[in-house]
């Protein structure tokens, strides 16, 4: 009896923060319908995701995402005021270094790349070797949120900056599939009714926000200041990266284009990993029904 060939795919995940949690359910259903992800390339949490993915651990972050709660999410939070960012980040990182092992992009089981940006020399840096946790830590340093990653002659920020849908960097065989999975899209969301143990939650997250803010502009006269530039600057990236993202979309024209709102949540809405996925793994099977349908 002859067998049936898997289709073969090339897959990009975009960065978006905790949107891009909805990439694991992108690639569940992927895999579900039996497609053979070959390479895969990301930006920012597209290349964590992609990562722990090619390393065979993103079950294990998927459970991890799930034990979330809004008051877990504040305590990995380590707040300062400094110049660099308004997180140290080093709660994060230490807890992700138990989801991405140590060990050389070589040694994945699929052709791997993550995007950086270097703001010292202001070009694009793509990972395809060397350290994984690298390569990751340095595509996930959101300017003015996670400090940035400092070589010899280099200083690495979120690849976002530039390129945060690296359909240019993925490796590509005869006959594959480019599936490129953009997780800001400009397009309505249904969100569905929250539960009171849901809204129980959100009222304790709301305060323990408030406690912090409170706190902050007691021990610092420029805190509120600070803050302002804060929401600023991101709001502002989160817009530059969805405009550029959009350019390089009609640029590359993928086969397949998989799109979550950006109104699903919001960047570091992590507690709301099962939302993500199951959000991700709609927009999955919505574009790929479609795409048989055709």
């Amino acid at each position: 009896m002859k067998s049936t060939k898997k289709q073969q795919v090339a897959l990009v995940l975009s960065g978006g923060g905790a949107r891009g949690i909805a990439h694991i359910g992108v690639i569940e259903e992927l895999e579900k319908r039996g497609y053979e992800i070959t390479s895969i390339a990301g930006t920012s949490m597209g290349a964590l995701i992609g990562g722990v993915y090619a390393a065979g651990r993103l079950n294990a972050l998927k459970e991890w995402l799930y034990t979330l709660d809004k008051t877990r999410v504040f305590r990995l939070v380590d707040f300062t005021l400094s110049k660099q960012g308004l997180i140290k980040g080093e709660k994060v990182l230490k807890k992700m270094k138990d989801y991405v092992p140590d060990m050389r992009i070589e040694e994945l089981a699929l052709p791997y790349a993550a995007v950086a940006v270097d703001m010292i020399n202001k070009e694009e840096v793509v990972f395809r070797t060397g350290s994984l946790y690298h390569a990751i830590r340095a595509s996930i340093a959101i300017p003015t949120v996670l400090t940035p990653v400092k070589e010899k002659n280099r200083l690495l920020v979120d690849g976002g900056v530039l390129n945060n849908i690296p359909m240019a960097h993925v490796r590509r065989r005869k006959g594959d599939k480019l599936i490129a999975v953009y997780v800001n899209a400009n397009i309505p969301v249904i969100r569905p009714a929250m539960t009171n143990e849901e809204k129980k939650k959100q009222t304790l997250y709301n305060h323990k926000i408030r406690e912090f803010y409170s706190h902050i502009r007691r021990t610092s006269s420029s805190a509120e200041e600070h803050l302002g530039l804060f929401s600023l600057i991101t709001k502002t990236f989160d817009l530059m990266t969805m405009r550029m993202a959009e350019d390089k979309i009609k640029l590359f024209s993928p086969e397949v284009l998989i799109q979550v709102s950006r109104e699903s949540c919001n960047v570091f809405d992590f507690y709301k990993a099962e939302q993500q996925v199951e959000a991700g793994r709609r927009a999955a099977i919505e574009t790929l029904d479609a795409l048989r349908h055709k």
